[in-house]
């Protein structure tokens, strides 16, 4: 089950590349394996992740000269990314986004996010 970890807001129109920053520098554990789309597949993020030695399975850009080879079955878990996405937003607030200001709607996704967290310990224990 995929659970958040690790929260930080950015603009719609902002890069994800600059949300990769953040998030890696994170007080908590890290990650032995950093699963992410092709939007994180930029040079400076796979040395950081290889410096940090978390094995990066992004697919390349279309326009990469050289294509790294992914491992299929990893990348397949990704689905737990996006199923962890589409759990949130099943909250309405967030789904629509009613807050004005990003500290607002910053706390309901950190609340939707103990949620989850929560209703997995009660569900496994």
């Amino acid at each position: 089950m995929g659970l958040p970890v690790a929260v930080t807001l950015s603009g719609g129109q902002v890069s994800d590349v600059k949300g990769y920053a953040p998030v890696m520098d994170e007080p908590g554990p890290q990650p032995r394996v950093l699963l992410a789309d092709k939007g994180y597949d930029a040079d400076f993020i796979l040395a950081d992740l290889d410096a940090r030695d978390v094995v990066a399975v992004i697919p390349a850009r279309r326009n990469r000269k050289v294509q790294p080879v992914i491992d299929g079955h990893i990348y397949a878990l990704r689905n737990l990314v996006e199923r962890c996405f589409s759990r949130l937003k099943h909250s309405r607030r967030l789904a629509t986004r009613y807050d004005k200001t990003a500290d607002s709607f910053l706390g309901f996704v950190l609340v939707a996010s103990i949620r989850l967290w929560v209703r997995h310990f009660v569900h496994t224990t």
